[in-house]
């Protein structure tokens, strides 16, 4: 990494950086009161106005969105007519699945083999901490060259659109010349990466019903329609015998020109047991940028532990689909839904209801502030040059802010590389990621400035 007095800066507030997210990882902020109390995520937006505040913002606010979480605001003055840079974080994060698996607590940020190990290290708290660390570095080094405002949403991992409603109700707050998105992640750990496109997503919820109620299987088994079976037939509808999502209407042939992504790095960074085969067609790079996915995410049914012998009269199922650029989310939301209501065998009752929705993303990866990121990137990350890839996950707000800012450059850079395993069991950060980036975007707010100015 670059030696320069700033580069030193950077390095020299890393052991606050860590006690912060540590810190920041304590909260059990899952943005679902089913799961975890609200207070845990309001905490961590108190924490977050505090941070705020103590680093000289103004105008600290707490943001009640429509879906009934907060988001945190602030605005930080630069110099006069100086340009205006958005930076975005979220802090609340997925659930930890089993915490039991984890080799260490989840809610404690734990170093190990070099990496800092928590819900939320990399996904997105460490995004938060990388924006606080870069802003702290140019104050000592002559001060913040840009207006700032940061915006910190409670709920993208829920993708209820609380954040996206409230700009769009309130559309004067968010308004900048660039805007930074610090929840992405490079290729990989070392190789400097913006990230040019998000699949957008939709999320329902899918019921089944055959039966009054429950039948004894011996008594009522071989006639008597079965939810469970017949949920099991609608869910292998989705897919063709290769593992493509197939939902009757949506086109999934698309192709991406670009990085490649190396099936044999692939299976080692998804972890794929050997024997295992991969699905879908196409290059790995088309599958998970260019391509709708479709993920059953869970399924209500009795569980195998206490399994009585009956014909299940009910059963459902939470179904995420990403869809690439290009598509609208809502049509695909209205052809999945009338796929999963078509695919039900011997009449069994279907209901589907949307959960959740985003729009996909595509930005404009020629604009000037691309160049003034990918300077920095090569400083911070000694001579490499930016990489442009895909993301196959979803920020609905991307695309909300795209719609009401069309001017606006927007950029996606994070913490999020494949070692993290985010939504995964043992998340983790990795300190020289975060360090980096930290400088890189200090250095992109002093080039950003320049370019403007």
């Amino acid at each position: 990494m670059s030696d320069s007095p700033l580069a030193r800066t950077v390095a020299a507030l890393q052991p606050r950086a860590r006690t912060e997210l540590a810190e920041l990882v304590a909260f059990r902020s899952v943005a679902d009161p089913e799961q975890f109390p609200k207070s845990e995520c309001e905490a961590a937006a108190g924490w977050i106005v505090d941070a705020l505040r103590a680093d000289g913002f103004q105008d600290v606010a707490l943001l009640d969105t429509p879906d009934g979480t907060q988001s945190v605001y602030g605005f930080l003055p630069g110099p006069q007519g100086a340009p205006t840079v958005l930076l975005y974080a979220h802090y609340d994060v997925q659930p930890p699945l089993d915490e039991a698996a984890w080799d260490s607590p989840p809610f404690t940020l734990t170093e190990r083999d070099g990496r800092w190990y928590g819900r939320g290290a990399a996904d997105c708290k460490g995004g938060v901490i990388l924006h606080l660390t870069a802003l702290r570095a140019l104050r000592e080094h002559g001060g913040v060259p840009v207006n700032v405002k940061v915006i910190v949403e409670g709920s993208e991992e829920q993708g209820t659109g609380g954040l996206e409603r409230y700009a769009e109700a309130h559309p004067e707050l968010l308004t900048a010349d660039a805007i930074v998105i610090g929840d992405a992640g490079n290729f990989r750990v070392g190789l400097p990466t913006a990230t040019a496109t998000l699949r957008g997503m939709t999320l329902v919820r899918v019921s089944v019903d055959t039966l009054a109620g429950n039948l004894h299987s011996g008594q009522f088994g071989g006639a008597a329609p079965d939810a469970l079976a017949a949920l099991v037939r609608v869910l292998d509808s989705l897919r063709a015998e290769d593992g493509s999502t197939t939902v009757d209407g949506l086109a999934a042939d698309a192709t991406w020109e670009g990085l490649q992504y190396p099936e044999e790095e692939f299976r080692k960074d998804a972890k794929v047991l050997d024997g295992v085969g991969l699905i879908g067609s196409g290059t790995i790079a088309d599958r998970i940028w260019a391509r709708p996915a479709v993920t059953v995410l869970g399924i209500d049914c009795p569980p195998v532990v206490g399994a009585t012998p009956s014909v299940q009269a009910g059963a459902r199922a939470l179904i995420s689909l990403r869809v690439p650029p290009g598509t609208d989310a809502a049509r695909a939301t209205r052809l999945l839904t009338a796929h999963l209501e078509n695919a039900a065998p011997w009449g069994a009752r279907v209901a589907v209801e949307q959960v959740g929705q985003g729009q996909a993303f595509r930005a404009d990866t020629d604009s000037p502030a691309y160049a003034s990121m990918a300077s920095a990137l090569r400083e911070a990350y000694d001579g490499q040059e930016m990489q442009i890839a895909g993301m196959g996950g979803s920020i609905p707000l991307c695309n909300t802010l795209a719609s009401l800012y069309p001017e606006t450059e927007i950029l996606l850079i994070g913490l999020s590389e494949p070692d993290a395993q985010i939504h995964a069991v043992n998340e983790s950060v990795s300190p020289q990621e975060l360090e980096r980036l930290s400088l890189a975007e200090a250095l992109f707010l002093q080039r950003y400035a320049a370019e403007r100015g």
